[in-house]
């Protein structure tokens, strides 16, 4: 079965005011992007299983204007500030009946997961989708690599 990660990178967080780095909401221009992923998804992937979001309010935020729906929705604090190697960890927890899963989260872990997973440098600037497949189950994309299928950067 064909297995599809669509990487997320939270929209433009607002650096104005002095608050702990995982509580900063989007700005105003992040909040006038983060509602053309959700499409761009929809047109380019179809259906979504899973969206795994990270617990950062600048991400959660990103997911609830974005438009995207899938039938399950699960926040994680370990895609918070997550490494490659972290992030592949809450994907072998995916169930192999899921075909399609989006993670919504941060750079630079999820640039370098994109460049791990398919040997292809990607910059996820804010907003930034990157679509990634591979054939077998979850855990198989570190051992059968996987093809970068596209990646945009929706803005208005």
């Amino acid at each position: 079965m064909e297995r599809t990660l669509v990487v997320i990178r939270h929209a433009k967080s607002d650096w104005t005011h002095d608050l702990p780095d995982d509580q900063r909401p989007l700005n105003p221009r992040g909040r006038r992007e983060a509602p053309l992923i959700g499409p761009w998804v929809t047109e380019h992937v179809g259906a979504v299983d899973l969206v795994i979001c990270s617990t950062a309010a600048r991400a959660r935020e990103t997911l609830a204007g974005s438009g995207l729906t899938a039938a399950q929705v699960r926040h994680d604090e370990r895609v918070y500030a997550a490494t490659p190697q972290d992030l592949m960890s809450v994907l072998d927890e995916v169930s192999d009946e899921l075909g399609a899963v989006a993670l919504v989260g941060h750079n630079p872990g999820l640039s370098e997961l994109v460049g791990v997973l398919t040997g292809e440098a990607v910059e996820l600037k804010t907003s930034a989708v990157a679509v990634v497949a591979w054939q077998g189950g979850w855990p198989d994309v570190w051992a059968r690599g996987a093809s970068l299928v596209s990646h945009a950067t929706p803005r208005g």
